[in-house]
């Protein structure tokens, strides 16, 4: 299941929009016919019931890839990352399980996802602890669910707050809040000439339901600590390239471990991407089993 043939993410604030009004094209699906597309894919290998389904989904990607937009990240990556969560998500699906796709999804996106920010981005390293990791992942929301998107420091009730409704303290909270500066508004529109609404329309809903119940079930923490173990399913070069391109900071290349490993670069992203499938498998067996 190929990433070539969907939309991508060109550079500046029109490719954005751009992006957003093409995905919006997909209809989205029925339950009916949900079900019988992943039935076709599940039994029979049908990829253009895949393709349906990963298109289909492509603006909960969206959605959920914009409550990552503050982290001084390109955004076309993000979405890129989390469109590989979706995929991986469309080939794992059970439509017997009895529920929808965008429920089972959501929790393989926001994976991808946070990883990639987790590797990207230097604020945060495999070694910090699971409370520092709880705020950063939710300092943003926080601060808009209490209108606390002032500029520079936030006052210290705001702080106080903040630190109460993540379990932090109050010196965390300044602290990352200070590194943080600089995330956009998510009141701005997402254009100035037309009545499209503002960024945080495409966040998704903070409400209490199903999928976020799910999406949170699994916290990034019990996939950090499972990983070391997950990653005895892998081989000696796929662990190598796996690291180098995963775990290190900044992460190889894949021109550089072409050159290391003798073969081209293509043949390097084939092994990255099994590895990767591979530690996902086992990460995610390991958590059934221990819920």
């Amino acid at each position: 299941m190929a990433t070539n043939n969907l939309p991508t993410v060109a550079s500046g604030q029109d490719g954005l929009q751009k992006y957003l009004a093409e995905v919006r094209k997909f209809p989205m699906l029925e339950p009916g016919e949900e079900y019988m597309l992943a039935k076709s894919w599940r039994e029979h290998n049908d990829r253009k019931a895949a393709h349906k389904l990963v298109t289909s989904h492509l603006r909960l990607v969206a959605k959920i890839a914009m409550g990552y937009r503050g982290y001084g990240l390109p955004i076309g990556e993000v979405v890129s990352e989390g469109n590989v969560g979706l995929m991986q998500a469309v080939k794992k699906f059970d439509p017997e399980k009895g529920f929808r796709l965008a429920t089972y999804a959501m929790w393989w996106i926001r994976a991808s996802i946070q990883e990639y920010v987790l590797r990207s981005w230097s604020l945060v390293k495999l070694g910090t602890t699971a409370s520092q990791k709880k705020l950063f992942f939710n300092l943003r929301r926080i601060k808009g669910q209490i209108n606390a998107y002032e500029d520079g420091d936030l006052r210290p009730e705001k702080v106080k707050e903040i630190a109460k409704q993540l379990n932090v303290s109050e010196e965390d909270v300044i602290s990352m809040n200070q590194r943080m500066q600089g995330d956009a508004s998510l009141n701005a529109p997402l254009r100035q000439d037309a009545e499209v609404g503002e960024w945080q329309d495409w966040l998704v809903d903070d409400q209490v339901d199903q999928e976020t119940a799910l999406g949170d079930a699994q916290e990034l923490n019990e996939r950090l600590d499972l990983l070391k173990q997950s990653m005895s399913e892998l081989n000696e070069r796929e662990e190598e390239i796996f690291e180098a391109r995963r775990l290190s900071d900044p992460p190889k290349t894949l021109e550089q471990l072409s050159q290391q490993f003798g073969v081209s670069r293509e043949r390097i992203r084939q092994i990255e991407v099994r590895a990767f499938e591979k530690v996902q498998e086992a990460v995610t067996s390991a958590a059934e089993m221990a819920h």
